[in-house]
């Protein structure tokens, strides 16, 4: 599985959309800072994945999403690859016994999928949106946090890359 974690908010970012011709579409915005997180695994074979929305970013919450994740794949050893943001540092990361951790080269995040994931969730379900409080943010993450851990092969054929796939596939084990 590939982890990540995504930043959502309430500062908007207006984004190019369609539109009739002759008409030009009003796309609100607003800076308001505040944030909240979601962290996910996501597995490039099957498109399995699990989500939380979490506060922050640090290595206590990190701590709890992979504990989380042992705990709802309690039978099955989950090889994590994940980036080395500070807050998933070796030092301070309390690793489950069923999940082994790889840690992703720095500044390569094309080679971590589940980039994708966030890219394809906002671009459908946060674009040029404007929410009123941070509890409509979070309802709008929670519907799209089931659909993506609802629909597996949407995630597969987002994080499906063939090198990843095909590697996995080379691998002398048991699926």
């Amino acid at each position: 599985m590939f982890q990540d974690e995504s930043r959502f908010g309430r500062i908007t970012d207006p984004k190019r959309c369609w539109a009739p011709k002759g008409i030009r579409p009003v796309i609100n915005k607003q800076m308001i800072r505040e944030y909240t997180y979601a962290y996910g695994a996501f597995s490039p074979l099957d498109g399995r994945n699990d989500l939380l929305i979490l506060p922050n970013m640090t290595s206590a919450v990190m701590n709890i999403f992979l504990k989380e994740l042992s705990i709802r794949h309690k039978d099955e050893i989950i090889l994590l690859f994940m980036d080395q943001a500070p807050c998933h540092g070796k030092k301070i990361i309390k690793k489950p016994r069923n999940i082994m951790i790889e840690y992703l080269p720095p500044y390569s995040p094309e080679l971590n999928p589940s980039e994708n994931v966030w890219e394809d969730m906002k671009e459908k379900y946060f674009v040029n949106k404007v929410f009123n409080s941070m509890t409509s943010v979070e309802n709008k993450l929670i519907e799209a946090c089931l659909h993506y851990e609802n629909n597996p092969e949407i995630v597969k054929s987002i994080c499906g890359f063939t090198w990843i796939v095909d590697a996995i596939k080379k691998l002398p084990i048991d699926r």
